[in-house]
């Protein structure tokens, strides 16, 4: 996998978290760079996290199904991408949550990175080195988290559902490049 694609798979793991992030940063009233480090470092670290952890699950059963892992990587990517389009769909209200303490940011994280999970699942089957691979997932996370509180302190819950739609698009669309590489070889 290249280090572009590895970054197109990290923002569009991201996209969860900075719709989050908009909502948190809509619900105060003016936004401090404590606020965007802790949104930055909670998703960030839990998307860097659970790679790491969907990875060796994944490695202690890829060689039990290495001669279809091509097609567990595409629809593993293929339903998470599908959740997060549904949910780009579903036109629930934003959430306006001013509480930024450990325990919503401990749930909130968790919530927007099970996906991060299946994903390293993904790329223990693809043999990707998963150490620099949750760096990247991580540090792109925590970017776009950051980025998010500031969107959505200026602009509200507008751009949520596209985050969402986009996210969702690119991961459909890395699973069906790696469907393709692997059954075209």
């Amino acid at each position: 996998m290249s280090h572009t694609e590895l970054l197109i798979i990290a923002i569009g793991l991201s996209m969860d978290a900075f719709a989050v992030a908009i909502g948190k940063g809509l619900s105060v009233q003016r936004t401090t760079p404590h606020h965007y480090l802790k949104a930055g470092v909670w998703f960030g670290g839990f998307q860097a996290l659970m790679p790491i952890i969907g990875y060796y699950l994944g490695s202690t059963f890829s060689s039990v199904v290495a001669n279809i892992d091509h097609w567990i990587a595409f629809v593993l990517l293929g339903l998470i991408g599908t959740n997060m389009i549904r949910e780009s769909r579903s036109g629930e209200a934003c959430e306006v949550n001013p509480d930024f303490s450990t325990r919503t940011m401990l749930l909130l994280a968790i919530a927007t990175s099970i996906d991060a999970l299946a994903v390293g699942v993904s790329l223990a089957f693809l043999g990707v080195p998963i150490w620099g691979a949750a760096a990247v997932i991580g540090i792109t996370t925590f970017l776009l988290s950051a980025a998010g509180i500031r969107v959505g302190n200026i602009f509200g819950c507008r751009y949520k559902s596209k985050a969402e739609l986009a996210g969702g698009v690119v991961l459909i669309a890395m699973g069906l490049k790696i469907l393709l590489e692997h059954t075209l070889q």
